[in-house]
């Protein structure tokens, strides 16, 4: 593809309200997101339907204790939670686990985005309060750290 094609679409897509184009001519493509400043999502398959074990009936959390407002992550957006990049990868914490400013801690999928959400404090995770692939509401408290 002809890169005079490809800047004069950027040019296009920065003069309307279109974030995310794709384009295919024979077998090249070109997509291209804008991202409104934010960093770059990575975009996953969504998961197969959850498969009810034994372990996925237990709950997360280990402490009853009530929560504090410093001591929750929240998620920042509607949508799905994901602990894992994949239905076959390791999550991303478990309850015990060390984690640091900056580690991602899971995935909230919003309008087929997959947005990586990240500690904004260090400590250990001692509660999760989602299951993976359920919906999450804007500001609901989805992991508890210590």
């Amino acid at each position: 593809m002809d890169i005079r094609k490809v800047k004069k679409i950027i040019e296009l897509i920065e003069q309307s309200d279109i974030s995310e184009i794709e384009i295919k001519e024979g077998e090249e493509s070109v997509r291209i997101i804008r991202g409104y400043g934010r960093q770059p999502a990575i975009h996953y398959a969504p998961p197969p339907a959850p498969v009810h074990t034994d372990q996925a009936a237990q709950p997360h959390t280990e402490t009853a204790a009530p929560l504090k407002a410093d001591d929750v992550v929240t998620s920042p957006m509607v949508g799905t939670f994901y602990r894992a990049s994949s239905p076959t990868a390791k999550p991303f914490v478990e309850v015990g686990q060390e984690i640091r400013v900056g580690d991602i801690i899971c995935i909230v999928e919003a309008m087929k985005m997959m947005n990586q959400i990240e500690a904004d404090k260090a400590g250990t995770i001692t509660a999760i309060h989602v299951e993976n692939g359920e919906p999450v509401e804007f500001d609901q408290p989805l992991f508890s750290i210590g």
